[in-house]
This record gives C-alpha cells, structure tokens and sequence, in this order.
C-alpha cells in the first residue's frame, strides 16, 4: 500500500509522536516530557515552520497526541467527523507547498501558525488520504498483549501486526513457548 509520499510522512509522524506517551512508549515514561524531547522529534521529521521552544507549546502538543491517538482508533466514518474538525477548528486552505528538499507537497497553515496546530492538520490532511482510498484499517493499534503502541501498515499484504520488532519478537517467543509447553 502506498500513499503520496507526504502522507506517509505524516501518518509515520503520528505514530512516533503518539508511541511517546506510556505505555506505548519503550520506556514506559512520557518520551515527550520536555522541551528538548520535543525538538528532538521534530528534528527527526524535519518539521519546518514555527517552533516556540516553551512549555505551553509542549502542553498543546500533548494534547493533540491525544486527540490523534484517539481519531487512529475510530472507525471510518467516524473519523471523518474528527478530521473535518481539526480543519474546521484551524480554519484550514490547502495549498502545494515545496521548501527545503521537499517536493511539492500540502500544507494547510501557515508556517507561523502554533506547532500543535500545525500537527494537527497535517496529520487531519494524511487522514483525509487514507479515508478517501477506504484504507482506515491499516491504521491500527500494536497486537502485543502489554503494548498499545500505534502501528501504520504500509505492507502489501495489510498484515502487519506489531509496531516494532521487539514485541513481534516477543509475541514470537511468547507463543513458541506455549507450542513447546504444550508437546512437553
């Protein structure tokens, strides 16, 4: 499955940023705590635009990692609703953008406008894609028993199951285990 490249940016955005909140995150801690944990991610998507630095910016980022984790869960229709929203909310005009390496791609806010918002409309833009081409169910949440890690398939088959290798690797012990227990 593939989406335009921006999309999947965005959609991997998500993710990430969602899979930092326990306990989907590796630690178990918040892995978005601070200021400097968030400008690390950023950095790591290559998030352009404005960046306040300060602790209100970190608490409207957390919000809208909550909203988002919420709007990955819902079904298809419902969805829309949450999506519509978010660009409703941040009064949103798509227009093709292209900056930096990039190549013409969709921003719907201004480079200036507050980071949460920004966030919020790119990833409601991503979702727009994936509810259009009827693909909400590559959007999931991780099959390991303990982790509630947000996982997007962009395999062929649509069959992927776990966020990381780590807990497809334990999920993989975990049952050879009980196959061995079980003829033993």
């Amino acid at each position: 499955m593939r989406f335009a490249p921006d999309t999947e940016d965005s959609l991997a955005f998500v993710v990430a940023l969602c899979n930092t909140e326990p306990p989907a995150s590796r630690s178990g801690e918040d892995e978005l705590a601070t200021v400097d944990q968030l400008a690390d991610l950023l950095v790591r998507f290559g998030y352009s635009g404005r960046i306040d630095h300060d602790e209100a910016e970190l608490h409207d980022v957390h919000r809208a990692r909550s909203l988002l984790r919420h709007v990955w869960t819902l079904s298809r229709d419902d969805a829309v609703e949450a999506v519509n929203k978010m660009l409703r909310d941040a009064k949103a005009l798509p227009r093709l953008v292209r900056h930096d390496a990039l190549d013409w791609h969709m921003h719907a806010t201004e480079p200036d406008s507050p980071l949460a918002e920004r966030i919020r409309v790119e990833a409601a833009l991503a979702l727009i894609d994936v509810i259009r081409m009827n693909e909400t169910d590559r959007l999931r949440i991780c099959a390991a028993d303990d982790c509630t890690g947000l996982l997007l398939d962009l395999s062929r088959n649509g069959l992927k199951r776990f966020c990381s290798v780590r807990c497809g690797n334990r999920m993989n012990m975990i049952a050879f285990r009980e196959r061995r227990a079980d003829r033993g």
